[in-house]
């Protein structure tokens, strides 16, 4: 089944980039605007073998990378302390509401006044996006403990931080573990864009380095250098996801009776 699958991916594939080539070569679209694939994979070669190209990956995996974490770090604890400590939750509430459904597209006027181009306006942005995919997570994983577990360890005894190590984490975890995926993807949609819009060192900077100077192909070639990013991102949560709940049922594949 999965070498079947895998099968049909790849023709799918291959059948995508045949269209891009045939596409412009028959005139449906100016080779100007959207070149042949052939085009953009020589355009590709040529960014993988220029030394600027690793330096501006390796400063968009650096705010992806430090923005990401700071997110996951912030959302987890102040997640958990919103919904251990009373009457909090509900006083944050309405500001949560108010906060987390703000673009964070809208704050690049005021990253780039406080910090201009430098990566700090990156990871500010990038900060603002991913915290509220893992704290909104955190919140509802703590909202689906079992009101018997909590009250079978109150009734054994167990402190209140005991309770969330033995408790309450190990049912918030899978819901943990869906916000910092979903974070790692929204990290890296705001690191792109933030470099993009601003003109910060990394790979958005070199595409819009490349759009303005008329280098169409080698932008196609740096959105498909994105794209696949994306992809190894993407996979590379999802297998950490894996591994981390490797003990529940969701991912061994048991099922309750």
């Amino acid at each position: 089944m999965r070498g079947a699958n895998a099968a049909l991916g790849a023709a799918g594939l291959a059948a995508f980039l045949a269209l891009g080539e045939a596409v412009p070569r028959l005139g449906l679209v100016k080779e100007a605007y959207f070149p042949p694939t052939s085009f953009i994979v020589h355009a590709l070669g040529r960014e993988v073998s220029d030394h600027a190209f690793w330096t501006a990956l390796g400063d968009t995996l650096t705010g992806w990378a430090l923005g990401l974490a700071i997110a996951i770090g912030a959302g987890v604890v102040v997640g958990l302390l919103v919904s251990v400590v009373p009457y909090l939750r509900e006083a944050t509430a309405s500001t949560i509401e108010f906060l987390r459904p703000i673009p964070s597209v809208a704050l690049i006027p005021l990253a780039v006044l406080l910090y201009g181009t430098e990566l700090r306006s990156v990871l500010l942005l990038v900060v603002y996006a991913s915290f509220w995919q893992v704290l909104v997570q955190v919140l509802y994983g703590v909202q689906d403990v079992d009101p018997v577990a909590e009250e079978t360890a109150r009734s054994y005894g167990l402190g209140p931080w005991a309770r969330v190590r033995h408790v309450l984490w190990p049912t918030a975890l899978p819901y943990v573990m869906t916000g910092v995926r979903l974070a790692a993807a929204v990290a890296l949609i705001l690191a792109v864009t933030a470099e993009l819009v601003i003109g910060a060192p990394g790979l958005g900077g070199r595409i819009a380095v490349a759009e303005s100077s008329q280098a169409v192909p080698d932008m196609y070639a740096l959105v498909v250098v994105t794209g696949l990013l994306g992809l190894l991102i993407n996979v590379g949560a999802r297998t950490v996801e894996r591994r981390a709940l490797a003990w529940h049922q969701s991912v061994r594949g048991e099922v309750m009776v």
